[in-house]
């Protein structure tokens, strides 16, 4: 494999992966790269786990790249400061979000920097400290002051930036399919605020307004 582990050898398999295509559909959704994820998968599965490599192309700024160094690196690897630049360089939505999902969720960092985000004045950066309180609402809910949460979510909801607002509203339907003695108020501050309520949902789909997306996923869980 030493004709990929040379950031140019890596460059050129991901510039020779380029689909116009890709591109249009990805560009519509704020991502500036037209390489097919799952070719960009099978790729970070030849090249194996490489840190050094995933920092080198993580430098280059390019989109692609940088979400092929996610797939590729050690999360336990990254210190706090490099998670809190990395997250802050990371402006298109899927290195945004792989980056929170694949990487940060995953470093012993994840609490530390879940609270310092989550009050980050660049809504951007907080949406990811919403994205992290989220897992622990779901997982690790122990210590977590959910009503204080949702305190948080019914004033602020309503007018946050939209990467914002939607990862609150994630949130809120966390809380509400999770916790029972909450699911009300969580309705109900779902109802009232008409968040996404409008959203367009494909067939087959769960829709993202939290009353609607609530009852479907506590109707799975009781089958």
């Amino acid at each position: 494999m030493a004709e990929t582990t040379t950031v140019d050898g890596v460059m050129a398999e991901l510039a020779a992966l380029e689909d116009p295509k890709a591109r249009e559909v990805n560009e519509r959704r704020g991502d500036d790269h037209g390489v097919n994820l799952t070719e960009l998968r099978a790729l970070a599965k030849r090249l194996k786990t490489q840190q050094e490599l995933a920092c080198r192309l993580w430098k280059t700024g390019d989109t692609a790249a940088r979400l092929l160094a996610i797939l590729i690196c050690r999360p336990k690897a990254f210190e706090r400061v490099e998670l809190d630049a990395m997250l802050r360089e990371a402006r298109t939505p899927k290195v945004h979000d792989w980056l929170v999902s694949y990487v940060v969720k995953k470093s012993p960092h994840a609490e530390d920097l879940r609270v310092a985000w989550s009050a980050d004045p660049d809504p951007v950066v907080a949406s990811a400290g919403w994205a992290l309180t989220t897992e622990r609402v779901a997982k690790r809910p122990e210590g977590l002051d959910l009503a204080g949460l949702l305190d948080l979510i019914e004033s602020q909801m309503k007018d946050a930036p939209d990467r914002l607002q939607w990862a609150m509203n994630h949130c809120l339907a966390q809380i509400g399919i999770e916790h029972a003695e909450y699911r009300g108020r969580a309705v109900g501050i779902g109802e009232r605020l008409e968040v996404l309520r409008d959203y367009p949902t494909s067939p087959g789909c769960t829709s993202p307004f939290a009353p609607v997306w609530i009852a479907e996923m506590v109707g799975r869980q009781r089958g």
